[in-house]
């Protein structure tokens, strides 16, 4: 018979209403803070839409009526500031306070985009979203604009990405094909910033890009140096690309070699043997078992 574990959840299955003056924060939002961005924005968008996401808080015993705030504390300030007299909450079941914000996924700059452009659709237009965001209304044009001029199959690549926004600006300089083939190199690389798409860039031949050779100019760069640093870079993304496509059985065949390796280390008269008459091969089988990123196959989690 299969035992259904349950999952535990982390607070109370209802919103519960609570007044501020019975909440505590674990710290002061100090005066410096409030005049941050992070901060302006959430009290902009309090004011505008109202609270979005709700307080945590826990309760200080079980006899007072007292919770001692876990995480919102921006939130919580704004509300205390604009003459708020309670607020709903979530009631967590663990006094957990440092959790909360390493369960939050950011948003990417692509992500960003289709929620703007399908708030947009609905009807709400870019002031209320500039409003709402505590931003100027060119940050949520330039937003709304950030794919203009992307292949929808480098955008597909990049979904997920936590891509600069100006590096996929600069994608639009180059042709179609030529953005795929940057986009890869970028994902393999693990490299989203704006300085590699700007080396990519001018790497790429003149026929492969859409602007005049503006477009390729790189400070304290000569045009020498420009199709020198094609070359080199046209090799390297070859190579590059030989080596992802390998890379995985590569990695196979190496752990199947460590685990034979280790089999024969076990046997003692095998050990005695290469010791007494290959004690340089031996040295090198005995590093190569040890290597953890070797003999290290990954699990399921």
């Amino acid at each position: 018979m299969t035992n259904h574990r349950r999952v535990r959840l982390a607070c109370e299955p209802s919103l519960k209403r609570i007044s501020l003056d019975k909440i505590l924060p674990l710290r002061k939002v100090l005066p410096g803070a409030r005049t941050s961005i992070k901060y302006r924005r959430i009290a902009a968008s309090i004011q505008e839409v109202g609270i979005i996401e709700p307080l945590v808080v826990f309760p200080q015993t079980s006899t007072s009526e007292k919770y001692i705030l876990l995480d919102g504390h921006f939130r919580y300030d704004v509300l205390n500031e604009s003459g708020e007299s309670d607020v709903d909450c979530l009631v967590a079941l663990d006094d957990e306070a440092f959790t909360y914000n390493h369960k939050v996924n950011r948003l990417t700059p692509i992500q960003e985009h289709f929620m703007i452009m399908k708030a947009v659709k609905n009807g709400v237009s870019e002031q209320a979203i500039a409003a709402a965001l505590g931003v100027d209304v060119s940050k949520i044009r330039e937003k709304k604009n950030l794919l203009v001029g992307i292949c929808p199959e480098a955008v597909q690549l990049l979904k997920g990405k936590k891509a600069h926004a100006g590096a996929i600006r600069l994608l639009r300089k180059a042709r179609p094909i030529r953005q795929i083939e940057m986009v890869e190199l970028m994902s393999a690389s693990h490299n989203f910033t704006v300085d590699y798409v700007k080396c990519l860039l001018a790497a790429t031949p003149q026929d492969q890009l859409i602007e005049s050779e503006q477009s390729k100019e790189v400070d304290g760069l000569s045009s020498t140096d420009m199709a020198r640093m094609e070359r080199e870079m046209e090799a390297i993304s070859s190579d590059f690309k030989q080596i992802e496509d390998t890379y995985g059985k590569n990695v196979l065949n190496l752990v199947i070699v460590v685990a034979y390796l280790k089999t024969l280390l076990d046997n003692a008269r095998v050990v005695r043997y290469l010791a007494g008459n290959y004690a340089e091969l031996l040295t090198e089988f005995q590093k190569t078992v040890e290597s953890r990123t070797l003999s290290e196959v990954p699990t399921e989690r």
